[in-house]
């Protein structure tokens, strides 16, 4: 026998959930050909994965790196966790399909979380779809083929659609706008994406109701397809938001998956069964960690102009507004957010610091403070946020047969959130290994098996001959994260071998400079 990657000896852990078990492996090609013993085969590539474990690469099923996937950085971030197929398209915003009115947008106020991606010199600044569409969902996802060494799925972002059609408008849509927006995630969606996203605490995504939201799932739901939600409310408000993804899930019979699930596990763990048990076909994905990362103008209230974002850099400047705004602010939020992101200008000092105590620092009242970086960086500003949630939870949610592995990580910022860099190992580490959350096999069905059935990827997510080659080695006595809020980019450790598509990316913790990554189409 002769295979191009062979790897020799280890404990596939293979996706189902039973007992692992010693085989080797043989690849050819893109393919998983062999299983079992492999004795007297020759490959190009071999691995040795003696006292080690095997397992399908990991899927993060809510990651935000739309516009630096290509990078290095990412890559070795999401590499050494395991991480071989990232989702995309996150909370209602990223850049297509699009006007390029749209996308200058997005990339304007979602900067700090996604990246910023400009439009083509030259193209026309469109105010409506009818102008023209400028980026299409096959067209990004073609920029994402061989480009990147890990694999993209990708989801209509909803807040995308609606600026497309609707500029920064808070009315509901009219016939003719809604149907435009269907139209837009029907593209989409035969275009490759695998669902839907909304981002009901973002601009423009919480001026939408649940009947427009509930139209432009139609799409999805025909195929199977879910709609993903950054829900209106969290914490001590998830119910608010789960009434209203149920009500979406159930007007469009739509598959509702939550975004970064978070708050007091006794509550949440039953909003999710009540929703079960009423016949709504509901995942979520959650990380392991107490804090959120976002972005800063996202404090703002909708009085400073909503969508229009050159009327809010305006009214910031204007006294009476920045009067009213530190009347109407909860003193006690600016203590609950953390300074990640400030790229340029003259607060770059206060990165690390609590608003508050910056505030302190400047002598001035810390709804200033927040308003003056924002005029300083042009509303490109991201901030780490306190939820305070007790490990309890966060342990009991993970425990839950609707949880997935989602980081929600983001790769913008000069002391972004650890999470980007920690997720996937620190849940092995801690919640396998520490606490005994999961076994080992449970662990996988988590972080790939699930996934990959969510979003209809059937050749992944399990190791079984005739799969996709995404394969992941584990070291158990070495798999840990280190990636801390102080230090956000040290790489995790015990994962130095990872195959996309049958191509070695990763050898000796080293990326291969191979970029096999390709957009995931739902089977």
């Amino acid at each position: 026998m002769h295979f191009d990657v062979l790897i020799r000896g280890g404990l596939i852990l293979d996706g189902t959930g039973r007992p692992g078990y010693r085989a080797d492996i043989g690849i050819v090609g893109d393919r998983m050909r062999e299983i079992g013993a492999c004795d007297g085969a020759h490959a190009r590539h071999e691995i040795d994965a003696s006292g080690r474990y095997v397992a399908p690469g990991f899927i993060d099923a809510h990651l935000h790196a739309d516009a630096v996937i290509h990078e290095q950085g990412p890559q070795l971030a999401l590499l050494r966790q395991g991480v071989t197929t990232v989702v995309l398209g996150q909370d209602g915003l990223s850049f297509a399909p699009a006007t390029s009115a749209a996308l200058a947008w997005v990339s304007r106020y979602f900067a700090a979380v996604n990246g910023y991606r400009a439009t083509e010199p030259g193209e026309p600044e469109s105010s409506s779809i009818d102008s023209g569409q400028v980026l299409t969902v096959a067209e990004l996802l073609d920029g994402y083929r061989g480009t990147t060494a890990v694999n993209t799925v990708y989801l209509v972002p909803h807040g995308t659609v609606r600026y497309s059609v609707m500029r920064g408008s808070p009315k509901p849509p009219d016939a003719d706008q809604l149907a435009a927006m269907v139209r837009l995630v029907e593209e989409g969606i035969d275009q490759g994406a695998a669902g839907i996203s909304s981002g009901l605490g973002y601009l423009p995504g919480r001026f939408a109701t649940v009947h427009e939201l509930a139209a432009l799932c139609a799409p999805a739901a025909r195929l199977g397809l879910p709609y993903v939600t950054h829900m209106r409310g969290y914490g001590q408000q998830a119910e608010l938001g789960m009434v209203e993804a149920s009500a979406i899930g159930r007007e469009a019979r739509v598959a509702v998956h939550v975004s970064h699930y978070h708050g007091p596990s006794g509550q949440l763990v039953g909003l999710v069964d009540a929703a079960r048990r009423s016949g709504i076909d509901i995942t979520y994905d959650t990380y392991p960690y107490g804090r959120g990362c976002s972005i800063l103008a996202r404090m703002l209230p909708d009085w400073f102009g909503g969508a229009e974002l050159d009327r809010v850099l305006d009214r910031l400047t204007d006294r009476t507004a920045r009067r009213r705004f530190a009347a109407e602010s909860d003193p006690a939020q600016w203590r609950t957010l953390t300074l990640s992101h400030v790229p340029a200008g003259s607060y770059r000092w206060a990165i690390g610091m609590r608003i508050s105590d910056a505030a302190d620092a400047a002598g001035v009242d810390p709804a200033d403070l927040c308003a003056d970086v924002l005029v300083d960086t042009a509303l490109d500003a991201g901030v780490v946020i306190d939820f305070s949630e007790d490990e309890e939870s966060i342990r009991e949610l993970l425990r839950h047969n609707a949880h997935m592995g989602g980081s929600d990580g983001i790769y913008i910022g000069e002391q972004p959130h650890p999470r980007g860099y920690g997720t996937f190992a620190r849940l092995i580490r801690r919640h396998v290994i520490e606490l005994g959350d999961w076994t080992w096999e449970e662990a996988v069905v988590h972080l790939s098996a699930r996934p990959a059935a969510r979003f209809r990827l059937h050749d992944r997510g399990t190791i079984a001959i005739g799969q996709a080659a995404d394969v992941i080695v584990i070291d158990p006595a070495a798999i840990s994260d280190h990636a801390t809020y102080i230090r956000p980019f040290r790489l995790a450790t015990g994962i130095d071998d990872v195959v996309v598509a049958g191509i070695p990316v990763l050898h000796r913790g080293h990326l291969t400079g191979r970029l096999p990554g390709v957009p995931l189409y739902p089977g």
